[in-house]
């Protein structure tokens, strides 16, 4: 059982597509059940290599835990991750796909705030009037948390988004919000704009491998395109 190889992808959407298409053109040819609701699948005439379609977060917690050894996922989800976990995660490829920036995105109509440094000063007006924070939804907390802390922001809080984190503002559950967007649009048609400078992030979906299973994967990561 030591030489098995289990390779973690993204259970749907675009970057199950594309990471499915990645290693066909690397020469694994993946082997899927009929089933709908089936998570595990094999390649063909490969029969040491064990696939697994998890959440792409799922894919860096079992990476870092050694219980996949190579996975692809998003860099936004690895940088989110806590460190004593990304710390064991080597990122082997960045890959062509998947691409999709984190940004800061206020409403259309806060006219006055186009830069970060406009944000602080709306944070403190926020505070003395209403004696409360800035309120900021997010799924990721800990990127956003190092962003606004290194551009001098200080007087906000972080509301966990467990949805569309586009409508907290609307609903009055935040102020403004940072997410992960690709083209915008989405955004766009909620009625809330990036800031000039409010680029957290610049992500991609990459190949990851565990760091303690790295040395033995070398001949078939080298085998990878």
């Amino acid at each position: 059982m030591n030489n098995i190889i289990t390779i973690g992808i993204p259970s749907k959407g675009r970057l199950k597509d594309k990471a499915n298409s990645f290693f066909k053109d690397s020469g694994l040819k993946i082997l899927q059940s009929n089933k709908e609701r089936n998570y595990f699948a094999s390649v063909e005439n490969k029969p040491n290599i064990k696939i697994i379609y998890l959440h792409a977060k799922e894919i860096i917690q079992r990476l870092g835990d050694g219980t996949l050894d190579i996975g692809i996922s998003g860099l936004d989800l690895l940088n989110e991750s806590a460190k004593n976990l990304s710390d064991k995660i080597n990122i082997r490829h960045k890959l062509n796909f998947g691409k999709a920036n984190l940004v800061v995105a206020v409403p259309d109509d806060w006219i006055d705030v186009q830069t970060i440094a406009d944000l602080e000063e709306v944070s403190f007006d926020i505070r003395s009037k209403r004696n409360s924070r800035l309120r900021v939804a997010t799924k990721y907390p800990n990127l956003t948390n190092d962003f606004l802390i290194s551009k001098g922001v200080t007087q906000y809080k972080l509301i966990p988004s467990l949805g569309a984190t586009e409508t907290y503002p609307f609903i009055g559950s935040s102020e403004i919000i940072t997410d992960i967007t690709s083209t915008g649009k989405t955004l766009a048609d909620n009625n809330l704009r990036v800031l000039k400078d409010g680029q957290i992030l610049n992500s991609t979906a990459c190949l990851f491998v565990a760091k303690k299973k790295a040395a033995n994967l070398q001949p078939f990561l080298n085998s990878l395109g």
